[in-house]
């Protein structure tokens, strides 16, 4: 006769165990990275953005309609705007930079004329790729809203 070995000495019943536990260990991990990175492109209050972008583009159509039009020029050091349109404006700027997906990249300043009435913005770090650029007047009257593709050293025309 031959001796009974005991229930965890043998394969099969570790197999079985094994298996079921790998794919609770993967469905714990995947919602671990779930909680911990959310989308942040999800809007709370949806409404109230949606309500928003219709008085967002009422300062897109004015500045349309005065002819307001911008240069940006991006090297790696520093943005230069210079405007190429519209009345002249010498006040402050808010100006916005939106990466598409990378909330963390996202950054907004204002900007103040020098004596020849470029805005100098410097940089951190050279930005490249695309990016939604808002330049806003001080006073709230008019925006100027685009996508571009940033590159190396290349001019921007923002209208």
């Amino acid at each position: 006769m031959s001796k009974q070995v005991p229930w965890y000495k043998q394969f099969w019943p570790w197999f079985l165990i094994v298996l079921p536990m790998c794919a609770v260990i993967a469905s714990l991990t995947t919602l671990k990275i779930a909680l911990d990175n959310s989308d942040s492109l999800v809007a709370d209050e949806y409404y109230k953005e949606g309500k928003g972008i219709n008085m967002d583009l009422r300062k897109i159509k004015y500045a349309q309609q005065i002819g307001m039009k911008f240069l940006i020029k991006v090297t790696d050091e520093s943005l230069l705007i210079t405007q190429q349109g519209g009345p002249e404006y010498r006040a402050a700027l808010n100006v916005k930079f939106y990466h598409p997906t990378i909330e963390e990249k996202d950054f907004n300043i204002q900007a103040t004329a020098d004596a020849n009435y470029v805005y100098r913005i410097p940089l951190t770090e050279a930005i490249s790729g695309p990016w939604e650029v808002r330049i806003e007047g001080f006073d709230g009257k008019w925006r100027i809203q685009q996508r571009i593709d940033i590159k190396d050293d290349v001019e921007y025309w923002l209208n």
